[in-house]
């Protein structure tokens, strides 16, 4: 414990001199205002800003490389791009607020807690991409399991989404045959998503429905929107 100190040794620049030949290994100690002068006024002149033509330089290729991301983002959209591109931005950004509480309709409903203008994307449909294959096998699974509805959405010919045990507040949207909202599938970056779209303006508190275009069958599934055009049945 009684080592001796070692002296403290000034460089030709001035600066302390570690003797150990590691500053943490020294422990704490002062340095002289006139030290910390000369240190700062030596970092100063190395943290001096790049010409200005070396900005000048970099600046294209930050804005051409933000142009392609955009431009491949564009390219990967179908039909209306420019309209979809921006709205599945403020969807994803910026989520409309709703809500799911006790329908009138049927079990569970999802309400909007502020207002809708008309067209505008109101939620994604998320879910599991799954092949028809496997829907119609999770489909009898989940009768024996004694789960009453299954939330599958028929994206094209060969893909379904299931939302069943694996989804979020779109899957509790009601059918209604006076909707106040429909379902598109749009492309982004060669991915068909399902979103769901305000047809109307949609005030607070209002629940949002959307027709369910059920293929027509012999087993009639009854449908309790309660709209006067009402056809009866969901198939």
């Amino acid at each position: 414990t009684s080592l001796s100190t070692p002296k403290k040794k000034k460089r030709d620049d001035g600066m302390r001199e570690h003797v150990t030949g590691c500053a943490r290994s020294e422990g704490y100690y002062k340095i002289d205002k006139k030290d910390k002068l000369k240190y700062l006024n030596n970092s100063r002149a190395f943290a001096e800003e790049p010409p200005a033509d070396t900005q000048v330089r970099t600046r294209p290729l930050l804005t051409l490389g933000r142009r392609s991301e955009q431009r491949r983002l564009l390219s990967s959209f179908t039909g209306s791009c420019d309209s979809d591109l921006l709205k599945f931005n403020q969807l994803k950004f910026r989520k409309k607020k709703l809500k799911f509480c006790k329908s009138h309709i049927h079990d569970w409903g999802l309400f909007a807690m502020e207002p809708i203008a008309a067209d505008e994307m109101v939620i994604e449909y998320v879910g599991q991409n799954i092949r028809q294959v496997i829907a119609d096998m999770r489909e009898k699974r989940y009768e024996d399991e004694g789960i009453g509805s299954s939330y599958m959405f028929r994206v094209d010919h060969d893909t379904i989404i299931d939302a069943t045990k694996c989804g979020n507040f779109a899957r509790f949207i009601n059918h209604s045959c006076n909707p106040n909202c429909y379902a598109k599938v749009i492309t982004v970056e060669s991915q068909k998503k399902i979103v769901i779209y305000s047809k109307q303006h949609i005030n607070v508190n209002e629940e949002i429905t959307y027709d369910y275009k059920f293929p027509i069958e012999d087993v009639k599934i009854p449908c309790l929107c309660g709209s006067e055009n009402c056809r009866g049945t969901l198939n």
